[in-house]
């Protein structure tokens, strides 16, 4: 079906998503909506989180897409039920993906998640960890600087190193072998945080999990394009300049155009 993929984030980091589904599904079209006026999400209401959500669906949707990703840990905790109830079309989240990988390959079943302030009071991952593996011992932190440390460009060096420290020290005395990047921002901070814990403990990110789910559930309902691809189209609602500064960062080239627009007026 000759229709394109609908992705929202709250600001930048949903790209990760993004670059995982081009390289899988190479002939889709992707549109992009990264809500970087609003960002952060993690530290806002549920109602609020809610409202930005499908604002950002109700604008996505005006392109006919085939299918919704919400490319952001935040929104899929608050609002993918609200949604899927709302707009008749597939939506995937990145929640489920990430909790399948932590348990997948994790040796001791101790299992940290990091987040933002909301995905992990609203226990998302918690949840479907302890039902996919009862046996499985969960700590969960918010890390609420990682978000403008990433929006910022702030990926390496020692304001990055001090963070990732300050957030993670108590992990290493759990003991734990696996770490879930809780938010699609962190990504950006992998290499970072792999160096941090040594090597020694799997870091699970959901974007290339939600990649895989998007083109299984593509290909279920026989919605792979099957004619010509057209050109992503990238939308922000602030600070178009620093997106794609970051941006080619995250996508390893130039983005061609990103377009502003006012969304929920």
């Amino acid at each position: 079906m000759n229709k394109p993929i609908g992705i929202f984030d709250s600001g930048i980091g949903g790209l990760t998503v993004l670059k995982a589904i081009k390289k899988m599904l190479p002939e889709e079209t992707l549109i992009y909506l990264g809500d970087t006026a609003r960002v952060p999400y993690g530290n806002k209401s549920k109602d609020t989180i809610i409202r930005y959500s499908i604002e950002n669906t109700n604008f996505l949707v005006r392109f006919d897409i085939k299918m919704l990703v919400i490319a952001c840990n935040t929104s899929t905790a608050m609002s993918i039920e609200i949604l899927k109830e709302k707009f008749n079309i597939p939506i995937v989240g990145v929640i489920e993906p990430g909790a399948k990988k932590a348990v997948a390959v994790t040796k001791n079943n101790r299992i940290g998640v990091i987040g933002t302030e909301a995905t992990i009071k609203s226990k998302a991952y918690q949840n479907i960890i302890k039902t996919l593996n009862p046996k499985a011992t969960i700590f969960a932190k918010p890390c609420p600087l990682f978000v403008p440390l990433v929006e910022e460009g702030l990926l390496k060096g020692r304001v990055a190193d001090s963070v990732v420290e300050m957030y993670l020290k108590s992990f290493k005395v759990k003991g734990i072998d696996v770490l879930v990047l809780g938010c699609t921002h962190y990504p950006l901070l992998k290499n970072t945080i792999r160096r941090y814990f040594e090597g020694k403990v799997k870091i699970v990110d959901s974007a290339e999990e939600t990649a895989k789910v998007v083109s299984d559930m593509l290909n279920e309902k026989g919605l792979l394009n099957k004619g010509k691809k057209e050109e992503d189209k990238y939308f922000v609602t602030d600070a178009a300049q620093r997106f794609l500064k970051v941006g080619k960062t995250i996508m390893g080239k130039d983005l061609k155009e990103v377009y502003t627009v006012q969304i929920g007026k």
